[in-house]
């Protein structure tokens, strides 16, 4: 399950850099949660080749992210943003109200 939801996430950041083929099954098995029978019956074609294109396809996700590291660059700075917030928690003072209106902004687009 956890490799499941890495590679959701990883997906997300680098999936337009697939195939359109591995785009389409990732996003069956990632965005949709089809187990691979249930893509290999939508598709036609064998649970042994909807897996074989997923595991390619994630491997392929996660070599991206070695070189690129964009995923882990995301969350240092989601995890950064929080901090910031919560050190801002309960400081008086308008000057601090705006920086916690705008890390709390900043929070939710970068979740969105």
């Amino acid at each position: 399950m956890e490799d499941r939801i890495e590679t959701g996430w990883l997906f997300d950041f680098y999936g337009p850099l697939l195939t359109e083929r591995q785009r389409g099954l990732l996003s069956l098995y990632c965005e949709e949660d089809l187990s691979l029978s249930e893509i290999a019956a939508r598709e036609g074609i064998s649970r042994q080749g909807v897996y074989d294109a997923v595991h390619r396809g994630a491997s392929q996700l996660a070599q991206y992210e070695r070189e690129l590291g964009l995923l882990e660059r995301y969350r240092r700075m989601t995890a950064g943003l929080r901090d910031a917030l919560r050190a801002l928690e309960g400081a008086p003072g308008e000057e601090a109200s705006r920086a916690r209106e705008t890390l709390s902004r900043l929070l939710s687009q970068e979740e969105g």
